[in-house]
């Protein structure tokens, strides 16, 4: 039996309930999610649906109303399961809380196998000493704002973006906003797959190879054949530098040194529904082979005697912290050694 499965839902009789405001508002918006509105009184988890649909801009059919309501509550009795526990970080409702992990993966998950081939890598490591905290963010302008890659498996390209940018804002005082749809389109013979994934690394590779990245506003996020105009390009890749395999402390000398690092790593269950605090799994793998999820680290401290990772993710200002997420640190923590690298920009 599902531990998380929910009990029958009684329907309570029509009563006054502080919320009605919000769900009157709401039907007179015309939000599809709360036709049936009457089901919402008397029981909490249906009026937070409620207040979820338009929140997060959810509109169903009635066949689809039913489904995602026990989505959300099942994963409502999780959170709550998870955060009566002892946990360093929090799980919380956001926008796939109507969504079953089975789905969310297929959607916005790395679904073709990746195997990071960077057994020894070309990143030349000081001896440090290194600060005990960093932030890119707070270094200057050297971080474009976080980005919503929505229901397709392209965070290897908002990972490379990402990280193309900071290392281009470094070199030349200039923060571009650059195209992750040109490497949706065209970055195929570089061992990527479009919405089924791809990593960083190739992605510059492809970059370097091809002679440039446009910028965003010339080749904005949506779907079509590859149409690169190189007279276009925004930036460059000189080299590709790989961080050998499960070198954690080549991350942080890169970090702390040079810039942000692009890394891949293994998104479970729980992942889905962060909050915030410093995430770590004991469900997740910390091999090549099973790395799912591309992000880019900006920065890394501290945290009740816990070191973690600052981690731009591409999922929207919404979720996490405001985009962002902490993982823990020093422990190849679902994988996140095990697949690293930057580029060096071409100025």
């Amino acid at each position: 039996m599902n531990r998380w499965a929910s009990p029958p839902i009684r329907i309570a009789k029509m009563k006054t309930h502080p919320l009605t405001p919000v769900v009157n508002a709401a039907l007179f918006n015309k939000t599809p999610c709360l036709k049936n509105f009457w089901l919402c009184h008397g029981i909490t988890e249906l009026w937070i649906f409620c207040k979820f649909c338009p929140q997060h801009n959810k509109q169903y059919g009635l066949d689809e109303y039913y489904q995602r309501l026990q989505n959300f509550i099942e994963n409502k009795r999780r959170i709550d399961h998870h955060n009566a526990g002892n946990h360093k970080f929090t799980m919380g409702l956001n926008q796939f809380a109507d969504m079953t992990f089975a789905e969310f993966k297929k959607q916005y998950l790395i679904t073709e196998p990746q195997n990071c081939s960077a057994t020894k890598g070309n990143h030349v490591s000081s001896n440090g000493p290194y600060p005990d905290a960093i932030d890119w963010r707070e270094k200057g302008h050297y971080i474009t704002d976080v980005k919503n890659q929505g229901p397709c498996g392209s965070c290897w390209t908002f990972s490379t973006t990402g990280c193309l940018e900071s290392v281009t804002a470094i070199a030349t005082g200039k923060l571009p906003l650059l195209a992750e749809q040109q490497l949706v389109d065209c970055a195929g013979a570089f061992n990527n797959h479009g919405c089924e994934g791809g990593l960083p690394s190739q992605a510059f590779e492809y970059i370097k190879y091809n002679k440039g990245l446009m910028a965003e506003a010339d080749y904005p996020y949506t779907d079509g054949p590859c149409k690169y105009n190189p007279q276009l390009a925004a930036a460059f890749v000189k080299e590709v530098v790989n961080i050998t395999k499960y070198d954690e402390m080549g991350m942080v000398d890169a970090v702390a040194r040079l810039n942000p690092v692009s890394f891949a790593f293994e998104v479970t269950s729980d992942f889905m529904l962060y909050q915030k605090g410093v995430y770590s799994s004991n469900k997740c793998h910390n091999t090549t082979d099973k790395v799912n999820h591309a992000v880019l680290a900006v920065g890394y401290n501290e945290e009740n005697g816990t070191p973690y990772w600052i981690v731009k993710n591409s999922w929207g200002p919404t979720w996490g912290i405001d985009g962002y997420f902490y993982i823990e640190r020093e422990k190849n923590m679902c994988g996140l050694a095990a697949c690293s690298s930057y580029p060096l920009p071409l100025i």
